[in-house]
């Protein structure tokens, strides 16, 4: 009994094999207009309507635009805040975070400008006493 439930699920999964490697594909060749417009005649003689007669768009090879790329948005070095709309980090100094980056303000100018490392060195972006 199991030899024969065997047999039945390898020819089950055998055919199924075979039945998918069969699929069809679209042919991708540029079709001729002019036989198309010779059978739009033809078929016009025959009925007055040319309202109903279709004409498959998946054999006629079709262009995609180019995707066009954003311009990268550039990003200001310097910026001008309010402080009131700054935010204070633990040890007192304000910052500003504007599309992902930081921004620290200058104790001399009152500007922000964006993180970098010569700011660790630089006396006007040291913690205040």
């Amino acid at each position: 009994m199991s030899k024969i439930s065997l047999v039945i699920v390898s020819i089950i999964v055998m055919v199924a094999v075979e039945s998918c490697s069969k699929k069809t594909q679209p042919s991708r060749s540029v079709i001729n207009t002019d036989k198309i417009t010779d059978t739009l005649k033809l078929v016009s003689d025959i009925r007055a309507d040319t309202s109903l007669v279709e004409i498959k768009a998946d054999s006629v090879m079709v262009n995609k635009p180019a995707v066009k790329r954003k311009p990268r948005e550039s990003t200001p070095k310097v910026i001008v805040v309010n402080d009131k709309y700054a935010s204070k980090s633990v040890d007192g100094r304000f910052y500003y975070d504007l599309q992902g980056h930081r921004y620290w303000r200058n104790k001399t100018d009152g500007k922000y400008y964006l993180f970098n490392k010569s700011m660790l060195s630089d006396e006007a972006f040291k913690k205040p006493n």
